[in-house]
């Protein structure tokens, strides 16, 4: 099993508007993750804050950005986008902006990628949010375009029904070959993770045991029907995870974070418990064929509890 970080909110501890502290703080979070052994740092790619996470009007870092930041503060962690929204940026220019990530960090990009999902953020930034079967089509060309722009020589052209590129030049090319690992996010059943059986490295998952084995069984079929090796896909999943040697209170800091959430949906979510629960609870996805956590940490004890992290569960890694 690796492990990820992500960085869902940029909350830091800054005194009033005083947001000059932010980078410090990133800093000290991505360098650390860094030497405690995480194999990747992630931000999520929104420009307002998602409803599970906090309020609308939270601090929100650009995604890409923030990513070519951290990668002059790192040296080995590889950079991710969990995940990138395709309705966000024309894929010729997303192709463009990944591959200049992937040569600044010296080939660190694990460029996550999905159909985009935020109604409300998309409306307030004036992009189009088409229907969800059209986002899917649109992400299924796009990563077909991401491809050829970081392959093919000397320059790349697609004619799709939603775009079209006409000799796009990417130069450099990615420092990765044959091009940067590409995960697709999401677990629709139909179509998103056919979509990873036909193009994908890798896919991401989120749920309980039982939700990612019965999601697992369905990309293995989509596999069978497209002629993919399922093997050769690796599976990660996407959680918070809440470690303490008293399981008490680590069950008062999941209610924290999730306040007024039932337990049981909790669950579809989250972690927690003590050292023991939680290795064991790795484990079963472990059994599962999960390959890969990215980790949310306690966001209200976030460096504390990447220490606890590092110390109870990486370490007996």
């Amino acid at each position: 099993m690796r492990f990820g970080l992500q960085k869902p909110n940029f909350n830091f501890d800054y005194r009033g508007d005083d947001t000059s502290q932010i980078i410090d703080s990133l800093k000290k979070l991505a360098t650390t993750a860094e030497n405690n052994g995480f194999d990747s740092f992630w931000v999520m790619d929104h420009f307002h804050q998602i409803p599970m996470i906090g309020k609308v009007e939270e601090p929100m870092l650009e995604s890409w950005t923030t990513l070519s930041v951290v990668a002059g503060l790192t040296s080995k962690i590889k950079l991710g986008t969990l995940v990138t929204g395709i309705t966000y940026r024309y894929p010729a220019v997303l192709a463009k902006v990944a591959a200049t990530l992937d040569v600044l960090s010296k080939g660190r990009l694990f460029m996550g990628i999905g159909a985009a999902w935020n109604e409300d953020e998309s409306h307030a930034y004036g992009i189009h949010f088409p229907p969800a079967s059209e986002r899917l089509s649109r992400l299924e060309e796009a990563i077909q375009i991401i491809r050829k722009m970081w392959t093919e020589e000397p320059s790349a052209s697609f004619n799709g029904k939603y775009y079209q590129i006409r000799n796009a030049y990417c130069n450099p090319k990615p420092i990765q070959k044959p091009s940067p690992p590409i995960l697709v996010g999401g677990g629709g059943e139909r179509k998103t993770l056919k979509i990873v059986a036909k193009y994908a490295d890798a896919c991401n998952l989120f749920g309980s045991v039982e939700t990612v084995k019965r999601k697992l069984n369905i990309l293995k079929e989509h596999c069978k029907s497209v002629g993919r090796d399922y093997d050769s896909i690796l599976k990660t999943k996407l959680g918070i995870i809440v470690v303490d040697d008293d399981r008490q209170m680590a069950k008062e800091k999941i209610k924290q974070i999730f306040k007024g959430m039932p337990e049981e949906q909790i669950r579809e979510f989250a972690v927690y418990g003590t050292p023991e629960d939680v290795l064991r609870e790795i484990e079963l996805f472990e059994q599962a064929d999960i390959q890969y956590l990215i980790v949310d940490l306690d966001p209200n004890r976030e460096l504390e509890a990447l220490d606890v992290f590092t110390n109870k569960i990486i370490k007996k890694y």
